[in-house]
């Protein structure tokens, strides 16, 4: 007979409670593993790729099929992802109210500006676009909306994290090392540092040459960052608005949406410089 083994008693602090679910997961593993393969997916690959029965996943394809989260190419070969779950987002009532307030705001500057800008948020490792307002010129830099950028490759990702509390910020950078499987760059924290102390983000985009990414948090009540707003900026041969005039007015903008979210006052550089620092920062 085979004794018992005593078990330890996590503590309250520590203790995370977990019910397994299996359809749950099971459903949840499908609609990611076909968010991150716009190309669609046929009932074997999805067995495959997760590593369950065919017979199993094609009630899962169905009932998600039917709930609107999935849909079948022409042929009804491959399944693929819908827009369902963006739209859900959008309906968040945080985000949709957010975008709401910040659209006109948003016209107003790529009106004043020239120049297009966009609106977004984190989401685990990543950065989501929520709002794109085009340049009224007839040439500048559109992002899709919806579209997710690696955070360390985005200037709206980088604001958001110089802008919240250390918590907030390492647990975002943690998720986005679990998700990419890479470790945090070497120069993050100062980075960080820098545009804290300058306020915004200023820096040759990471994937388009001759675009310069300036970027300004949006704030909650709380003095930290819920968003970014970003103009990629294009110079063209006769612009007659000067890249000092873009951070003004893109720093006005930015203002008039904190404001709308409830931001009762602009963080102070020199106290955030002093009071959030970093791991190994003395």
């Amino acid at each position: 007979m085979r004794s018992a083994t005593p078990r330890s008693t996590p503590s309250k602090s520590t203790e995370k409670r977990y019910y397994p679910t299996p359809a749950l997961e099971k459903g949840l593993d499908i609609l990611e593993l076909f968010a991150s393969t716009p190309e669609g997916m046929t009932v074997s690959e999805v067995a495959r790729r997760l590593n369950r029965t065919m017979s199993e996943i094609f009630r899962m394809l169905l009932c998600l099929e039917h709930r609107g989260y999935l849909a079948q190419s022409a042929n009804r070969e491959r399944y693929h992802l819908t827009l369902r779950l963006f739209r859900l987002g959008q309906e968040h009532p945080p985000t949709k109210r957010m975008v709401t307030e910040a659209l006109p705001i948003m016209h107003a500057l790529a009106q004043q500006t020239r120049q297009s800008c966009h609106l977004g948020v984190l989401d685990g490792g990543h950065v989501v676009i929520l709002a794109q307002v085009d340049s009224p010129d007839s040439t500048g830099l559109y992002v899709k909306v919806g579209s997710k950028v690696d955070l360390m490759h985005a200037a709206t990702g980088h604001v958001i994290l110089a802008h919240q509390s250390e918590d907030s910020c390492e647990r975002a950078i943690q998720e986005w090392a679990r998700e990419s499987q890479k470790k945090k760059p070497a120069d993050l924290d100062d980075h960080l540092a820098r545009i804290r102390a300058r306020g915004y983000e200023r820096r040759a985009s990471y994937e388009i040459t001759g675009v310069v990414n300036f970027s300004f948090p949006v704030l909650n009540s709380q003095g930290n960052a819920i968003a970014g707003l970003t103009i990629p900026y294009i110079k063209r041969i006769e612009d007659s608005i000067s890249s000092t005039e873009i951070v003004d007015a893109l720093k006005d903008a930015s203002r008039q949406i904190s404001d709308a979210m409830g931001s009762l006052t602009e963080p102070a550089v020199g106290e955030l410089t002093q009071t959030r620092k970093r791991p190994g920062k003395k």
